[in-house]
């Protein structure tokens, strides 16, 4: 076992918000920082990047789509270090807008690793945070917009406190099957761009407020805090050169949820977006930068 037993965990973090992410956790958390990515090669120089700054974080393989790769991880963790303390989930894929990808093929891919493979890591991780351990999963302001644009019946459903993860789960799937049948919009489903990426952050924040709902009945007293939340529109990959933050600047409410003090009582089973909780609600008002994305 490690002679440092505290750790935390970010997905995806080869690049980007991740990256960004792992940096910060360097800097800031007492303890190793573990660097996952799906390509060894990209995480590996990610490693040395950070090396070369003077920092030292861990590398270990995770492709999030493969539950092997998963549960490697999972026993790792177990063996190295007795548990975890800190488990961001950043990895996640996105398609641009003129993306000639089919819109069913573009469902079931967000969908499989967005929704899916987070739930994977958690249903296989959560086990293991330790008491006082937080938990982060990335999410984003798209979900809101999506919400907006989902039938009554629909928001009804996703803004339930009492859904569960079963349904949550029909539901995802749901979507998915619907767009590969053309009767997405026909069942309630929002008409927008980016609708697959959209729906499949939208239920990492409805897993997101199941989990801590569970965390709350079934460990009581650990004070686990779980969040799902917003880095804000960030200039990577996914967000696009126009984008109005850095990676820096995207990290910065994920690490003030990873880093929470251990007195802390909240924010738990919330949305968070620039430091603050974000009411979960079809009426929530947007924020203006939305608009020069053009959306819907």
């Amino acid at each position: 076992m490690s002679s440092c037993s505290r750790v935390v965990l970010v997905t995806g973090a080869n690049k980007g918000i991740g990256l960004a992410i792992a940096r910060d956790l360097c800097r800031q958390f007492p303890g190793d920082v573990l660097l996952t990515a799906r390509v060894v090669a990209r995480g590996q120089a990610a490693v040395q990047q950070l090396q070369a700054e003077g920092l030292s974080p861990r590398f270990h393989l995770l492709d999030i789509d493969d539950l092997q790769s998963i549960r490697a991880l999972r026993d790792f963790l177990f063996k190295e270090y007795g548990g975890l303390d800190v488990l961001v989930n950043n990895a996640a894929i996105s398609f641009w807008v003129d993306d000639p990808t089919p819109l069913p093929i573009q469902a079931e891919m967000a969908m499989k690793t967005n929704f899916f493979g987070t739930r994977d890591v958690c249903t296989e991780l959560l086990p293991l945070v330790r008491p006082q351990g937080r938990v982060v999963n990335l999410s984003s302001t798209l979900t809101l917009v999506a919400l907006k644009h989902c039938s009554p019946e629909l928001q009804q459903k996703f803004t339930s406190e009492t859904i569960t993860e079963e349904e949550l789960v029909g539901l995802m799937n749901k979507f998915v099957e619907d767009t590969k049948n053309g009767v997405h919009l026909k069942e309630g489903w929002p008409h927008m761009r980016f609708a697959p990426y959209s729906v499949s952050k939208l239920g990492i924040t409805v897993l997101s407020r199941i989990q801590a709902r569970k965390l709350s009945e079934q460990r009581t007293g650990d004070k686990i805090l779980l969040n799902s939340c917003c880095p804000g529109w960030v200039r990577t990959n996914q967000g696009g050169p126009n984008a109005l933050k850095s990676p820096e600047e995207g990290a910065e409410t994920p690490m003030y949820l990873a880093l929470l003090p251990s007195d802390a009582q909240g924010p738990h089973g919330q949305f968070v977006m620039e430091k603050k909780v974000e009411q979960w609600d079809p009426t929530s008002k947007l924020p203006p930068w939305l608009q020069l994305r053009k959306l819907p």
